[in-house]
């Protein structure tokens, strides 16, 4: 048996409890007979106080002094002796044995339920440990990408996106150090994934930028390897956050993997300290929110962390039901009033990208699908110097039709 230690220990931890139970019940019975005992000892007294007057060594005053005390505590333990007798006669003879025997279920009955029979100790440490083996150990690159399911290329893209893909790849063949043509295949590549173009485009625009490459480039070549991997970190995406956080520590698109990878792994107390600032930092609609969102209070339960996720931002709950049961026409003019508040609040005050996001698919959806390319393309304007952002708007024109 490999665990009897921990049975020996649990037995012996019983047993020690159940003798004290024993005791103490035992105790009680003894103090239950004490009035007896000292109604014994009293008639004693009285028999001694004759003995004496007999003897002509007692006063009478005296003699009748001592009777009358002695008499009073007599009345006082006979009370006492009754009250005792109660409360014994109301305490079975066998609930001793009931109070160990509910013990023993008890403490069964509760390991069973929240512990693991059969399983040997595994304290924090070697959890810990157990995790640090894993990550490794843990499969390169290659065999991930080798594992991973196959990207499924869109199929409803323009003829003249295609047609223009073909010139920037030529272009950038023609071009090797042209820094913008080389971001752009990367991204365009990743967008239709064709991960192993746009690895290698990534790849070669760090190096054609040497010194002056930046923690995003870095995090948007580790985003490219976990995409290709199918959600998976390897040791060689690691490195690329390792290098991008060297860069900058507060690159939020290097700290949100570098969580996922510790939870891949097992480490849910880093990726918890991670993931969890990331969260308040925000902003809310940043692409990786809603991941970690998803993910967070699991983490947190797994990392021993009493955590409660924050509300987040939207339609309540009273709003989803009300649209709900809305005749067909109603929750149309309802959506396209929302999209016009939306449409109208970022062309005056602008937004996040997820709000651009938002407003390119819900146009998309009401087959408003020219407007959805007109503002798909302000977008691109708007966060021209953001590529994390840019990436995120153009796998939402991939997907939604549009020409990225």
């Amino acid at each position: 048996m490999q665990d009897w230690g921990f049975w020996a220990a649990s037995a012996g931890l019983f047993l020690a409890i159940a003798a004290i139970l024993l005791i103490a019940l035992r105790r009680d019975r003894g103090l239950a007979d004490a009035p007896d005992v000292d109604i014994k000892v009293y008639k004693d007294q009285l028999a001694e106080v004759e003995r004496d007057i007999a003897r002509g060594t007692l006063a009478p005053d005296e003699a009748q002094r001592l009777r009358s005390e002695v008499g009073r505590r007599i009345l006082d333990a006979d009370r006492a002796a009754a009250t005792a007798q109660a409360t014994s006669s109301a305490t079975p003879a066998l609930l001793p044995a009931a109070i160990v025997l509910a013990a023993l279920v008890g403490g069964i009955g509760t390991y069973a339920y929240i512990g693991a029979p059969g399983y040997p100790d595994l304290p924090l440490k070697a959890r810990i440990a157990a995790a640090d083996a894993r990550m490794q150990s843990r499969p390169s690159q290659a065999d991930a990408v080798a594992g991973a399911p196959k990207p499924t290329a869109p199929t409803d893209l323009a003829p003249d996106f295609l047609d223009l893909m073909e010139k920037l790849r030529t272009a950038v063949t023609d071009r090797p150090n042209d820094q913008r043509g080389l971001e752009l295949l990367a991204r365009n590549e990743g967008a239709l994934g064709n991960y192993a173009a746009a690895e290698s485009a990534q790849r070669r625009l760090i190096e054609v930028r040497g010194d002056a490459a930046t923690a995003d480039d870095y995090a948007t070549l580790a985003e490219i390897m976990i995409a290709a991997a199918g959600g998976y970190v390897s040791p060689e995406a690691e490195a690329e956050l390792v290098a991008a956080l060297s860069r900058d520590p507060q690159d939020p698109v290097a700290r949100y993997y570098s969580g996922l990878m510790f939870a891949q792994s097992g480490r849910y107390d880093r990726a918890f300290a991670l993931w969890q600032p990331l969260l308040q930092e925000g902003p809310a609609d940043a692409p990786w929110i809603a991941r970690i969102r998803a993910e967070i209070e699991d983490v947190a339960y797994l990392a021993g962390v009493n955590y409660t996720l924050p509300e987040a931002s939207g339609p309540s709950a009273g709003d989803v039901a009300a649209a709900a049961e809305m005749a067909p026409e109603e929750r149309q003019a309802m959506i396209e009033g929302m999209v016009a508040q939306l449409s109208d609040r970022l062309a005056t005050d602008g937004g996040s990208v997820e709000d651009w996001n938002r407003l390119i698919r819900s146009l998309v959806v009401l087959e408003r699908r020219d407007e959805a390319q007109k503002i798909y393309d302000e977008a691109k304007v708007r966060f021209v110097s953001r590529d994390a952002e840019l990436s995120f708007l153009r796998l939402a024109a991939v997907e939604s039709g549009l020409v990225p």
